[in-house]
């Protein structure tokens, strides 16, 4: 599924949540390692598809 997501601070924002996502899994791998499993993996997906963006020359 592919899902439209506007940020007002851009692939900045989009990056911003990949970290929280991830701080987020690290502070409940403890007692809850399915959750935090869950969380990595929409980091990951989330970093993949900014990968897959097209740069724009600065």
């Amino acid at each position: 599924m592919a899902v439209l997501l506007r940020l007002p601070g851009g692939t900045d924002d989009a990056s911003e949540i990949v970290d929280a996502l991830l701080t987020a899994a690290d502070a409940c791998e403890g007692r809850a390692p399915e959750l935090a499993a869950r969380r990595r993996q929409l980091a990951h997906d989330v970093g993949d598809a900014l990968d897959q963006l097209p740069t724009t020359p600065k």
